[in-house]
């Protein structure tokens, strides 16, 4: 449960603050963020788009990228990825987003942020009957039919990564080892072999293992042990001047760092730093 939970299931209202582009599909740190959420942990159909996480504040800067959408709390029972023996209780927020979402001049919306993301990107002022400021979903950069565009986020590739981290990834201490983990687990291996990609990509060494499927019928590959920490880092460095991360996934990678005895508790986020290769946190 998060800071803002109600413990009678209600979402809480926690403003959140974050630069929010134009259009949710052209290049920013704040859409690559969006679409890799999307891509992890989203559903995309014709003229509706919902996306899944655990987190309530990363639904609420999600909902602030999209200028609004409606958000729910549900807690649910699952299987664990890797063995469909052992289930976990979760709590999970979901924002919707459809073609009769209002745009962000007239909704009400419990996440606010400093400049509102209008969904009409063509400056005509008519957003009626679309869907993120289009008509159809083909465009999206997800587009529901296996198709994941990333070009437009090459320069955020550091946001696409969290954002995919975040929505489909694992991050944990391996106590058998002494270890972090990083791995990334879906049902689509496509997608995962496009995040192997941006990882090989990425301006840290990032060994990363061959895809494997899992027990619940998906598929997952890790990211080599020693160096998961290194990578970890590099995906939240300057998040907190941005602020578009999860609480909750920053804080598991922290107290992961400090159990491995490799920071003191304030290193991913707090600072920055040049990131090579152009790239913007």
């Amino acid at each position: 449960m998060s800071d803002a939970a109600d413990p009678e299931g209600d979402l809480i209202e926690e403003p959140v603050e974050i630069e929010v582009p134009i259009d949710p599909l052209a290049g920013h740190p704040a859409s690559a963020y969006f679409w890799g959420h999307v891509a992890g942990g989203g559903r995309v159909s014709e003229g509706q788009l919902e996306i899944v996480t655990g987190d309530e504040r990363a639904v609420r800067v999600l909902a602030a990228i999209a200028g609004g959408g409606d958000l729910e709390r549900e807690t649910t029972r699952r299987e664990y990825a890797h063995d469909a023996s052992i289930t976990r209780t979760e709590t999970e927020y979901t924002l919707s987003l459809s073609v009769s979402t209002p745009s962000p001049t007239s909704t009400s919306t419990s996440t606010s942020t400093p400049t509102p993301a209008p969904t009409d990107p063509d400056g005509d002022g008519d957003d009626t009957g679309t869907l993120l400021g289009r008509q159809s979903t083909l465009g999206f950069p997800v587009d529901g039919r296996g198709n994941y565009r990333f070009g437009a986020f090459a320069d955020h590739r550091r946001t696409l990564l969290r954002g995919l981290l975040e929505s489909c990834g694992t991050v944990c201490f391996k106590s058998s080892s002494g270890t972090v983990g990083v791995s990334f687990v879906h049902e689509d291996p496509a997608l995962l072999e496009r995040i192997r990609d941006l990882i090989a990509d990425c301006p840290v060494d990032v060994p990363v293992e061959e895809l494997s499927e899992t027990s619940s019928g998906g598929y997952w590959f890790g990211v080599a042990d020693q160096a998961a920490p290194a990578f970890g880092t590099w995906v939240y460095e300057g998040c907190a001047e941005t602020g578009l991360y999860a609480r909750s996934r920053r804080r598991k990678l922290e107290r992961s760092l400090e159990q491995v005895g490799l920071t003191d508790g304030d290193e991913t986020g707090n600072r920055d730093e040049p990131t090579g290769r152009g790239e913007q946190p």
